[in-house]
């Protein structure tokens, strides 16, 4: 693409784009801005205009990420549609399944090593995601008596860890490719196991 093709308000994406495709080729940790720029189209001091440097770019890489990751817990949930059970369940295949397209943006968000709160829209961004699931958690144990009901944010992050724990297992070649069952298959079992200790859910 030439290098002055870009009008005023596209070259920020454009270089988010790049960046995207940079990670999943290296890693969030082995590129540089000048690679950025040169997979955009733009010269190497074009990002400058848009970012202070390449740990700039990489939060608003995470911050898209997050965004669209809370999106898609937040639909996958729809209102803990037919029950807050399934819709919780879902919610781990649509955490899977943002693993799974956007590898560039899940490790921009979760193996990049930046600092979520020193950048307050990355960490709001990151924020709305997790409220997902303790808003999921809350409604799962809506029907419970107040004294049994554990807390939704310990259980929202729990759930999250063994999310990634199993995203990690299963991805890029890892020796959980070779498992006797599916990730999606692994995370729901491992969900209600967790569940049905708390006694949320029967035996």
């Amino acid at each position: 693409m030439a290098r002055d093709s870009y009008h005023h308000g596209n070259l920020r994406q454009a270089l988010v784009d790049a960046t995207v495709a940079l990670i999943e080729q290296k890693g969030p940790m082995a590129f540089t801005l000048a690679e950025a720029a040169r997979q955009a189209g733009v010269s190497a001091a074009a990002p400058y205009r848009h970012f202070s440097g390449r740990d700039q770019l990489l939060e608003e890489v995470a911050r898209q990420g997050f965004l669209d990751f809370a999106a898609r817990l937040e639909a996958a949930f729809d209102g803990g549609r037919p029950s807050a059970l399934s819709a919780f369940l879902r919610m781990g295949e649509a955490y899977l399944g943002f693993a799974a397209a956007r590898p560039g943006f899940y490790m921009a968000m979760f193996e990049s090593g930046l600092s979520i709160a020193g950048n307050a829209d990355l960490a709001a961004a990151a924020e709305r995601a997790e409220l997902a699931l303790v808003r999921a958690a809350e409604a799962l144990f809506a029907r419970l008596p107040p004294g049994r009901r554990p807390p939704a944010t310990m259980v929202a992050n729990h759930v999250w860890a063994l999310s990634h724990g199993v995203v990690e297992l299963f991805g890029r070649g890892r020796p959980g490719a070779r498992s006797p069952i599916g990730a999606a298959e692994m995370l729901e079992s491992g969900v209600l196991i967790y569940l049905r200790g708390l006694g949320v859910i029967p035996e």
